[in-house]
């Protein structure tokens, strides 16, 4: 005869066995949905934009400029601060714009001598050191004060305008002229005497003049002159924003 424990014991086996088989399963099916994503073949790689060229305007470059506040060697101090906006826009590498006019430097008024007695014309000596394009695009500058004799420069083919001489190219403001002003240039004999430079400025005056009673220096916004590069910069292809 059959045991009837017999029989209940197999049913309760079968059972557990069944429920260990389910839960075998639903372990699996776990383990395969918690694995990361696969990312898909072949998808592009981020893009990087190349690096923009950038191209060298030479130390020895003249630019002409316009100054936007007036100095006066009455009033002006060393340490002062001033801009000066470019006329003429640089032109490199066959053609590319690279300082557009428009363009502003800063400058800084580096000495200051009033005028006196026996003649002596006040002075200005001034430096530039900074460069901002109308895009926002700055960079440190080196510059001298120059001025604009056209007998003193030379422009190449693609409109780089360089000193032929350098000896007056670290000229200063000199007060003198007709009618007051300034005059652009360095005097003989330390500080009294012939003038060597180029006239400048309201009232402008001559060459060689002979400075017999000592004026300040004046020089009114507007005026336009040279900026000397004492050094070369890299700017890329001006692009307006």
């Amino acid at each position: 005869m059959m045991d009837p424990h017999s029989g209940r014991i197999n049913g309760a086996s079968a059972l557990i066995a069944a429920l260990a088989l389910m839960a075998g399963s639903a372990l699996v099916a776990g383990a395969q949905t918690s694995r990361p994503p696969r990312l898909k073949s072949g998808a592009p790689a981020a893009r990087t934009s190349p690096p923009r060229a950038h191209h060298t305007v030479r130390a020895g470059t003249k630019l002409r400029v316009r100054l936007n506040e007036p100095l006066s060697s009455k009033t002006s101090r060393p340490g002062d601060t001033f801009t000066v906006t470019v006329v003429d826009p640089v032109y490199v590498d066959g053609g590319v714009e690279v300082i557009p006019a428009g363009s502003v430097i800063g400058g800084r008024v580096t000495a200051v001598q009033k005028a006196q007695r026996e003649g002596r014309p006040g002075t200005l000596d001034v430096a530039f050191n900074s460069l901002k394009l109308p895009n926002g695009v700055r960079r440190p500058l080196s510059g001298s004060l120059t001025d604009l004799d056209e007998n003193k420069t030379a422009s190449d083919t693609e409109g780089r305008v360089s000193g032929k001489k350098t000896a007056n190219r670290k000229v200063k403001f000199i007060g003198g002229g007709a009618g007051g002003g300034a005059l652009l240039g360095a005097l003989a004999g330390g500080g009294k005497g012939a003038l060597i430079g180029a006239a400048v400025g309201a009232g402008g005056g001559y060459l060689g003049e002979r400075l017999t009673k000592g004026r300040e220096a004046e020089v009114k916004a507007g005026t336009e002159f040279g900026v000397y590069l004492n050094r070369s910069i890299a700017l890329p292809a001006f692009q307006a924003r």
